[in-house]
């Protein structure tokens, strides 16, 4: 599944007297999960300059102009009502200007927006090189995850990709490259770390990176009550990554977490699995998600299913293609923290299992807080007869991230609020299935708007007020 209805697409909609009069933009989840509404042309950019002439006549013309990558679009609020000029970038794809001199602790890349974490870990890694920890999944596009703020999970370690950004050109609204240097102290700089597109497009980016590395996978199971009580910073901070996994039915947690070896540690070369699944595999599971939008006791036995295959290893040795069923895991740095999809196997979504997602963020300081007040809520739905369960391969994912600021990024600090966020963040990321059958509607919907809708209907009977925030929360 893809939890947030990720990717790109696209399908003509919106027909008017045989002529087509505007486009829907979808996420590659295709038809049923927008990225926009009306959208004019879209554009296969060929190089950045390709890119500046585009925005330069979209200024002529007008229009509204939004750059798309291979992946993690938003859904349902890329661009504005108006009709906009979508800019693909997956063609934009060069990478150059290598340097990581024998001996040193770090070098630099130039990379142009569309390039995947994918393809630069294959670059680099032929090259003894790595991004360090400074890297998210494997189908996302280097521009729209440093505009979109994305990131890995650790407290110890920078994991915001760009956090490992020393410099970016954006293609401002006049059509001109803009070089934008880090440095902590320039509103400019702050504003382009995390920018969400609103400053125009990123075209190039440099990025700090490192001699290549073997690291480690293990993963612990613990009862749920030990993590609600536990030290939660003190399960996540000493190592390079790590993150919890949460399985509300069983009541149980993993913790999975990943650390450096020495590259002659081992000769095994492990090879995670991200995302992938067999025919079989996909047919089973759909069939039955999709009966649990009718009987709980499909999402239980989706959830013990989904559980036991998690308490296992997903990597293969690469060399061999051959499973690994015991755990630790070793292999390089992109391979074990990320890995990609098997050989033999395609992407959950190129099946049709799609989910939505609710991502919350909040202080490492109230962790412990915010985890038993998701217990309580889900005990609150217990009694009004909806166990709540995970319908995700890998149940909701409690994410972590080192402080770092910027104007608009996740894990940001000093908020005017005054709130310590020292420890830096925890995120927490409630992926459901979303049905292919009936009205499409997750079987936890109700407990995911319930609250707000209540009160949003005695405030504003007339919907008055309506706008995407509530039609993201499915409230109308």
């Amino acid at each position: 599944m893809t939890p947030t209805g990720l990717g790109v697409g696209l399908s003509s909609l919106l027909l008017c007297s045989g002529t087509a009069s505007a486009l829907v933009w979808n996420t590659f989840d295709g038809p049923g999960s927008p990225a926009c509404h009306n959208v004019s042309r879209v554009h296969d950019a060929t190089s950045v300059e390709n890119m500046q002439s585009v925005v330069k006549s979209a200024i002529q013309s007008k229009s509204l102009v939004r750059a798309a990558g291979k992946g993690h679009m938003w859904y349902d609020t890329q661009c504005s009502d108006d009709s906009t000029i979508i800019i693909q970038t997956a063609n934009v794809a060069g990478i150059y200007d290598f340097s990581l001199p024998e001996g040193a602790p770090h070098g630099s890349v130039l990379v142009d927006a569309g390039v995947t974490f994918f393809q630069l870990a294959e670059y680099l890694h032929d090259r003894g090189a790595s991004v360090g920890y400074t890297l998210t999944n494997w189908n996302i596009s280097f521009g729209g995850s440093v505009a979109m703020g994305a990131h890995r999970s650790s407290i110890r370690e920078d994991s915001m990709v760009a956090a490992g950004v020393l410099a970016m050109d954006i293609i401002d609204g006049k059509g001109e490259i803009r070089k934008v240097e880090r440095n902590e102290s320039d509103d400019d700089w702050l504003a382009a770390s995390t920018s969400l597109g609103l400053l125009g497009i990123i075209a190039r980016i440099k990025l700090k990176i490192y001699p290549d590395s073997k690291v480690y996978a293990k993963q612990n199971t613990f009862d749920e009550k030990e993590v609600l009580e536990g030290d939660i910073y003190g399960m996540i901070a000493p190592y390079a990554t790590a993150n919890l996994w949460w399985w509300p039915y069983k009541r149980k947690f993993h913790q999975r977490y990943y650390d450096v070896v020495p590259a002659n540690f081992t000769e095994q070369q492990g090879f995670q699995n991200t995302f992938s699944v067999t025919d079989l595999e996909a047919f089973a599971a759909k069939n039955l998600l999709n009966s649990g939008k009718y009987l709980p006791t499909s999402n239980m036995l989706m959830e013990e299913i989904f559980f036991g295959q998690w308490e296992k290893p997903n990597f293969r040795e690469k060399t061999t293609n051959k499973a690994i069923d015991k755990w630790p895991v070793y292999g390089w740095n992109y391979d074990v923290l990320i890995g990609g999809l098997y050989p033999d196997q395609k992407a959950q979504w190129d099946y049709g299992l799609r989910a939505y997602t609710l991502e919350l963020a909040f202080p490492v300081t109230m962790a412990n807080a915010v985890l038993k007040r998701a217990r309580g809520l889900f005990d609150e739905e217990l009694k009004r007869g909806i166990i709540m369960t995970s319908t995700y391969r890998s149940g909701i994912n409690i994410k972590f991230g080192r402080h770092y600021f910027d104007f608009l990024g996740q894990q940001t600090y000093n908020t005017s609020d005054g709130v310590d966020w020292s420890k830096g963040t925890i995120m927490f990321d409630f992926p459901s299935y979303r049905p292919s059958v009936g009205d499409e509607k997750r079987f936890n919907e109700p407990f995911l708007s319930g609250p707000v809708q209540s009160c949003e209907a005695k405030f504003d009977p007339n919907g008055i007020y309506r706008n995407v925030i509530g039609e993201i929360l499915e409230m109308y």
